[in-house]
């Protein structure tokens, strides 16, 4: 079995909502879903990547919100922050930041809006890693950039010996075939439909949005897949695979795992604009994918 860099990143993390009340955030609920996270046995937190609405918190709040989740998980459970940009400079100034707070690794997506040519991929990330130190996990989503990072640029930054992994979440198989075809760094899925089939192309966990409502079960679908529990991870992601595919593709996410979180009791479910509450029709289709999950009663 081939090297993988980044193995401490293997396993299921959870991209964590920043929980907001009358406008601001909560911290008092966030710390409590760090807790509850240690309990349930995930392996790491994402906060303030996508599904933590990082466009929509400023930059204080960013910072504060890093912190947080550092201090309270208190070394019980690892942290990846979201510390992206499409600018160098503000990247650079945030990774520092949780470096400083004592985060475990970076989550760094690719730049937005100002769709880099590969060389400036290769120059952003090459630079954010220099100049912080701090183990770098790749986070590639052209949906949402309007750019791909192609493998071969991905394979030229592998070689860099701060960057350790990669968020894979183009939706290509044969993308991330040739990414682990090409380089030893460990693979992470983007999708939480697809973790299971990126796995058996080399990738080795899930940063998981479903993961805030159900850690234990795709830990476990993760971990038998791991230990060659083929068909127990099988019978997992079929489980699993309605609840991703029938609740993420309500909405934006994070709208529909939020509005889960509201009807489970542990979230307000509020967003800050642009992103908006489901109307009726919408939160009736969340809840029904809770009911016919298990995770509430009709």
């Amino acid at each position: 079995m081939r090297t993988t860099k980044g193995r401490m990143f293997a396993g299921l993390t959870v991209a964590i909502v920043t929980p907001f009340k009358n406008g601001q955030v909560d911290y008092t609920t966030l710390k409590n879903m760090v807790d509850w996270h240690v309990t349930q046995g995930t392996d790491c937190l994402a906060p303030v990547g996508t599904t933590g609405e990082s466009p929509t918190v400023d930059h204080e709040e960013h910072e504060k919100i890093i912190e947080t989740v550092v201090q309270q998980a208190a070394g019980r459970i690892k942290v990846m922050p979201g510390t992206g940009s499409n600018s160098t400079k503000e990247a650079i100034r945030l990774t520092k930041f949780a470096k400083k707070a004592g985060a475990d690794g970076a989550l760094m997506v690719g730049p937005y809006y100002n769709k880099p040519t590969q060389e400036g991929y290769h120059l952003h990330f090459k630079a954010v890693a220099e100049e912080t130190g701090i183990p770098i996990i790749l986070y590639n989503i052209p949906g949402r950039t309007a750019s791909n990072i192609l493998p071969e640029t991905i394979a030229k930054l592998a070689e860099i010996p701060q960057i350790v992994a990669i968020k894979e979440a183009t939706g290509s198989l044969d993308q991330a075939s040739q990414i682990a075809a090409l380089c030893d760094l460990t693979i992470l899925s983007g999708d939480d439909s697809l973790t299971l089939p990126l796995m058996s192309i080399g990738g080795e966990g899930i940063v998981s949005v479903v993961g805030n409502l159900v850690p234990k079960d795709m830990k476990a679908m993760v971990g038998a897949f791991s230990t060659g529990q083929l068909e127990t991870a099988l019978n997992w992601h079929r489980k699993l695979f309605f609840l991703c595919r029938d609740l993420l593709g309500i909405a934006t996410n994070p709208i529909p795992v939020k509005t889960a979180l509201k009807l489970l009791g542990k979230d307000t479910g509020e967003l800050r604009l642009p992103l908006c509450a489901l109307d009726a029709a919408g939160e009736a289709k969340v809840r029904q994918s809770l009911v016919n999950y298990g995770l509430l009663s009709s």
